[in-house]
């Protein structure tokens, strides 16, 4: 799972950026899991790097509400 620009985002419709926040929450809870049982992330970066993304799409989520 890449990384998505703003201007990526900005080009998909709304359902893309839904579908994509489930997988980046789906995700993210998988790693908080296995960071709460005692396991190390194999990727220490990645839980800030999902939220970022997630955020990301909040603020696109939000600009175009914003824009109607």
């Amino acid at each position: 799972m890449s990384e998505l620009k703003p201007d990526q985002l900005r080009k998909m419709n709304k359902d893309e950026r839904d579908e994509r926040m489930k997988e980046l929450k789906e995700n993210l809870l998988r790693q908080r899991a296995s960071v709460a049982m005692g396991g190390s992330p194999l990727n220490p970066g990645l839980i800030k790097s999902i939220r970022r993304q997630i955020a990301r799409i909040r603020t696109v989520d939000h600009e175009e509400e914003t824009k109607r």
